[in-house]
């Protein structure tokens, strides 16, 4: 399955879903994204870099370097694998993929069933990751 069809399938799949993209967090750029609505490139190059603050940002990542610490985990995996963010109106689902180098963006409607939209995007985020 392509990059793009494992997309569009996961706004199929994960409930009232507006949104889907794919972030290479070695360059901080988007692989591949849908979306429902149209949006200024400038918006998705954004959702992007944010993307990659999240996850790499100085401050994330010395936290992650007190956990592991303070856990005796001594491996270069990162300790945070997932963040969900919700806005007034939107869900967003940030699952880093298991290579560690990719994070997957799913985005719906506040309206959707938390357990739901986690659930169906971690099966969509796998799939994702192997057609990348």
């Amino acid at each position: 399955m392509s990059l793009d069809a494992a997309i569009g399938e996961t706004i199929k799949s994960v409930p009232e879903a507006v949104a889907c993209g794919l972030v290479d967090m070695s360059t901080g750029m988007l692989i591949g994204v849908k979306t429902v609505d149209s949006h200024p490139q400038e918006v998705l190059d954004l959702v992007a870099a944010a993307t990659a603050d999240l996850f790499q940002g100085a401050n994330v990542v010395s936290i992650e370097n007190l956990f592991k610490k303070a856990r005796g985990v001594a491996d270069a995996k990162h300790y945070f694998q997932e963040i969900v963010v919700l806005s007034d109106n939107l869900i967003h689902v940030f699952l880093r993929t298991k290579d560690q180098n990719q994070v997957c963006v799913i985005i719906t409607r506040a309206s959707a069933n938390m357990g739901m939209v986690l659930t169906k995007s971690r099966q969509c985020a796998a799939k994702i990751a192997a057609a990348a």
